[in-house]
């Protein structure tokens, strides 16, 4: 099969090459798929994309006039990607149903660790060779109360991290897992009452998007740990802005970010104006933010590629396949 990959990293050829074992014909661009560069897949019958391309209708519609038939994408979530218009024009979809969920439950944990310790800032220091112990000091995670908001794949990993660190680990969630040992049931207020430290591990929906506001902090104790390993705008950041001031939210870790939209996975050192409320958040000595790196390990990439290329390999026998797979009754009987 021909197909173009968007928005293709540097360390991500390695991977997908090893992936594909020249099965199939893939260009490799650093482009982000948009509506000057869709021409690029011209001659191809599938397009690879990340969070990071805009798949719009307009986009969609593009690459349908260009002869385009499926579309897979290197990630879990699909909410960059407008589905009734590739439904529309009979473009078959697919996701990354899977990859190792430790990559994020331990990124969440390490975000921990590093502002509880006060990493970042001992690092600074160190670099000065300033090597005083002054506001470094950190608290034991034994004994503390751990939050865990979201309980599929990633959250029970992070919550059997935490529990290992000797954390009394509470959950919430819709469908909470049945066969979830040490974790204990909550419901949200309850949760966010209790908690010490919370962590975020949940899609990003209609019903999660803002879940962590205004009305949601105030229910949390003063000086909680807050830290967000999913979906970027499960966090209304201007409340979250105004709680640190306030000393109501005492740490923050980020590995996303509400408005990172055509601002995380590019440097942007020289750009002349840059997003204030970043700004404004990143001033804080007890925030971290990492640039939706959670994913980012050797593993995970690995599983990213050979998930995708699974999805080249099924369509070519012409099979669906994925939760986010679009295959309408007509184009079934057309594939």
């Amino acid at each position: 099969m021909k197909a173009v990959a968007y928005s293709i990293k540097p360390f991500e050829r390695e991977f997908l090459a090893k992936a594909n074992q020249k099965k199939h014909d893939i260009t490799l661009i650093s482009n982000a798929l948009s509506p000057d560069t869709a021409v690029y897949a011209e001659g191809k019958e599938a397009v690879i994309v990340s969070t990071n391309d805009g798949v719009s209708a307009f986009v969609i519609e593009k690459l349908a006039a260009l002869g385009i038939k499926y579309i897979a994408t290197r990630s879990v979530g699909t909410n960059h990607i407008d589905k009734e218009s590739a439904a529309s024009h009979c473009i078959k979809l697919a996701n990354v149903p899977y990859y190792p969920p430790q990559a994020i439950a331990e990124h969440a944990v390490a975000l921990a660790f590093a502002l509880n310790r006060q990493l970042p800032k001992a690092d600074r220091h160190a670099h000065h060779f300033d090597f005083r112990n002054d506001d470094l000091i950190g608290f034991n995670f034994t004994g503390k109360t751990v939050g865990i908001i979201g309980l599929g794949d990633t959250g029970k990993a992070a919550a059997q991290l935490f529990s290992g660190l000797g954390c009394r680990v509470v959950g919430y969630d819709q469908f909470f897992p049945e066969d979830l040992k040490g974790v204990t049931s909550e419901t949200l207020p309850d949760l966010l009452a209790q908690s010490d430290i919370i962590s975020l591990h949940l899609p990003l929906t209609a019903s999660t998007t803002h879940l962590i506001n205004k009305g949601t902090i105030g229910m949390m104790k003063d000086g909680v740990m807050l830290i967000n390993t999913s979906g970027a705008a499960v966090i209304k950041t201007t409340d979250v802005r105004d709680a640190l001031k306030t000393g109501k939210i005492g740490y923050l870790g980020l590995d996303a970010y509400e408005f990172e939209e055509g601002l995380f996975f590019e440097s942007h050192e020289d750009d002349l104006v840059k997003d204030e409320l970043l700004k404004e958040l990143m001033k804080h000595p007890n925030v971290l933010i990492t640039p939706h790196q959670a994913y980012l390990t050797k593993e995970a990439l690995q599983e990213i590629s050979n998930q995708t290329i699974k999805s080249l390999d099924q369509w070519q026998t012409s099979k669906c396949l994925g939760d986010a797979c679009v295959c309408t009754k007509d184009c079934r009987q057309n594939p």
